[in-house]
């Protein structure tokens, strides 16, 4: 076999080509192990803070100093038993227990009977209730009130909310003034934080043509909050508190202080556990009631929550009265709102529960419980990506 010559430039070109393709081969098995090295180093750093930030907040608790009333409220006002506090800087004055009349549309807590709820809503007035909130989308909720209050609109204060309807809030607003036989919405609120800044100015501009006297909204976070308050214009905020709920109103109650507003509080008996007669075993067969979707995992450990709290009836007298007169028992709130449908409810939310207060032994219990169960979920995954996004 004759061995062919490979000519000296042409070898020089095929081994430098060679050379070449290890070198850069090896560059690239380099590259790649520094990229990996780096990502894992990346990673491992990632995992360190983020183990770090967990177990910082495994070790959060809820200050006593913090999350004790700064003052004892200010009643301005008495009506026959009903204390009567500040409604933000509007200049009105609003009974401290309030008739939340979502129940009463028939598409929350199930079915209603007309007549009844008619005269639940007489029976509250008597008693000195003076502050009604309601939404269009709360089934029959305006049409009832707007059968209610001929006669007497002047004796109460009307609460609303634009739910951001397709139609828009001016035809929105119409469509309520309407069905509320009414001119003018005293309190008129976002039903929840807007999409856009233009939904402000279109509130203010209804707030300047008259068609409602005062605006606010209604939030869910404590950041919801934050970004309200640095909206001058509007009067006032609903949110909900509640024993098992102490959040966001105690992370936010210092600036709530300061900042002048009018304070709506719901779901102070965390759709109704707080009144203490639920089962573990409870279930909610009506499609209509909003706790119908409730797991019985959920049913059973929100139970169990309460039973931790059942101390308090030794001092308000019942669970219900306890439930309420804890957020009362903080200065900057202005009105308590309680689901009412029945005149027999009446009676009891309007005519028992209001004046009570707890002692400061049992805020403090209060506050020990709250540590214990993490009510306000400040030590949960949530907290953690809060944090991280520095929404906490």
């Amino acid at each position: 076999m004759q061995l062919r010559q490979i000519p000296a430039h042409n070898a020089a070109r095929l081994f430098g080509y060679r050379k070449l393709r290890r070198t850069n081969s090896d560059l690239t098995r380099r590259t790649l192990l520094i990229g990996s090295g780096v990502a894992g180093l990346a990673a491992l750093a990632a995992a360190g803070f983020l183990g770090y930030a967990w177990r910082r907040l495994q070790r959060t608790a809820y200050n006593p100093d913090s999350a004790m009333p700064s003052s004892s409220p200010e009643i301005v006002a008495l009506v026959g038993n009903m204390p009567y506090r500040r409604f933000g800087a509007t200049g009105l004055k609003v009974s401290e227990v309030s008739f939340g009349a979502w129940a009463i549309g028939g598409k929350a807590y199930g079915a209603v009977d007309r007549r009844d709820v008619l005269r639940a809503l007489a029976r509250a007035e008597e008693l000195g209730c003076n502050l009604v909130d309601t939404a269009m989308i709360y089934g029959d909720s305006e049409l009832v009130l707007g059968e209610f209050l001929r006669g007497r609109r002047s004796r109460w204060i009307v609460a609303s909310k634009y739910s951001y309807q397709p139609a828009g809030m001016v035809a929105t607003l119409e469509q309520q003034l309407r069905r509320l036989g009414t001119d003018v919405i005293d309190f008129y609120q976002l039903h929840w934080p807007p999409p856009d800044h233009d939904v402000y100015e279109q509130l203010y501009r209804l707030k300047k043509a008259g068609k409602v006297r005062y605006v606010g909204m209604s939030v869910y976070s404590a950041r919801d909050i934050t970004q309200l308050i640095d909206h001058e214009m509007l009067d006032g905020v609903q949110l909900p508190f509640s024993l098992l709920d102490p959040d966001p109103f105690l992370l936010r109650a210092a600036r709530l202080r300061r900042s002048g507003l009018a304070v709506l509080i719901r779901s102070s008996l965390k759709e109704g556990f707080l009144t203490g007669k639920f089962r573990r075993d409870a279930t909610f067969p009506d499609p209509n009631d909003q706790r119908h979707g409730w797991s019985a995992a959920q049913i059973a450990r929100t139970v169990d929550d309460v039973e931790r709290l059942r101390f308090l009836e030794a001092d308000a007298g019942s669970m219900v009265r306890a439930a309420v007169a804890y957020p009362l028992s903080f200065p900057e709130v202005s009105t308590v709102l309680l689901g009412t449908k029945t005149a027999a409810q009446a009676d009891s939310n309007f005519g028992q529960i209001p004046g009570v207060r707890l002692s400061t032994a049992s805020l403090r219990r209060i506050v020990a419980v709250q540590d214990e169960l993490d009510a306000g979920g400040r030590r949960g995954l949530r907290a953690l990506a809060r944090k991280l996004l520095g929404r906490g």
